[in-house]
């Protein structure tokens, strides 16, 4: 077998793939389907300080090559997660990241000080595509400021692996991988969702009850490439790439692009098993291409 160990700071995952928060659930719902175990790691549904109940249904909607999701972070809180939730997942080896969202800069940061003394989570991940109600609802992730704001307070109180999910909803990503590194990531993921809408022509009505929601799955993968290797060009922090990975080929060219590691997310839904597939695809990879260790392969596109 070729290494597929990789560090993401001084995280070091025993390969590059990990599941996409809001698509893996916590994992154990995944247990029938692969070993948990075998992948680089997890990162659980959004967590967030106090309890959410999400948005009306319908918040799904099947488009072509892809889905919109507006789910709204509907979970019952970080001390639920701890208290109910952690004790039935942190024997896995993989390692446990949790997403962390937020509506105002005091909901991430209470939330961050609270995971920062869970021995068992050793990163979380910044969803800062949350609108900002301090801002009018702007989200975090799509102004600078905001996003240096929200990245430097929780920088002060939580001192572990401290990843960025950014948004792609932005006219240059670049920026904001940067701003983000200045202000205390140690990593940053990309892409999160892209805005879209879905129309029933018949009824001639939205199909999701917020109307907009964010779109995923294959549709957004060459957005997500092309965003993964803007960002490796002007950032040292490791590169966590994600948009419509649905197989080992599709990871291996995140990697190629500038990605350290890679995260799945829509394609557990259509096969939940795909995850583990892809930790064998990558070193099938490697082993036809004579690559040793995967850590050849980070930013090798040959442009």
């Amino acid at each position: 077998m070729a290494d597929l160990r990789v560090n993401i700071g001084n995280l070091e995952l025993q390969n590059p793939v990990m599941t996409a928060s809001g698509t893996f659930g916590y994992g154990f719902e995944f247990d029938d389907f692969l070993d948990v175990n075998k992948l680089g790691g997890i990162i659980v549904k959004g967590t967030t300080l106090e309890p959410r109940q999400g948005n009306a249904y319908p918040r799904m909607a099947e488009t072509a090559s892809g889905m919109l999701n507006a789910v709204g972070l509907q979970n019952k809180g970080v001390h639920a997660f701890i208290n109910d939730i952690l004790p039935n997942i942190k024997h896995y080896k993989s390692h446990i990241v949790v997403n962390l969202a937020g509506s105002k800069v005091e909901d991430y940061v209470e939330a961050a000080a609270i995971l920062n003394s869970v021995a068992e989570v050793p990163a979380i991940e910044l969803n800062v595509s949350c609108p900002n109600v301090k801002s009018g609802g702007m989200a975090f992730g799509t102004s600078c400021p905001s996003l240096a704001e929200v990245v430097k307070e929780v920088r002060t109180v939580y001192h572990k692996h401290l990843m960025v999910k950014l948004s792609p909803n932005v006219t240059h990503i670049a920026d904001f991988a940067k701003t983000a590194e200045d202000n205390g990531a140690d990593s940053v993921s990309l892409i999160n969702t892209l805005m879209g809408i879905a129309i029933d022509a018949e009824t001639r009505k939205p199909k999701l009850s917020t109307i907009t929601g964010g779109l995923s799955g294959p549709a957004i993968k060459p957005v997500a490439l092309r965003m993964v290797w803007q960002c490796s060009k002007v950032v040292k922090i490791p590169i966590i790439g994600l948009g419509g990975i649905m197989n080992a080929t599709d990871a291996v060219e995140f990697i190629l692009a500038g990605a350290t590691a890679i995260q799945v997310g829509t394609a557990n839904f259509i096969n939940p098993s795909i995850a583990e597939e892809i930790v064998q695809g990558l070193d099938d990879y490697c082993q036809r291409h004579g690559v040793k260790d995967v850590k050849e392969l980070i930013g090798a596109l040959k442009d």
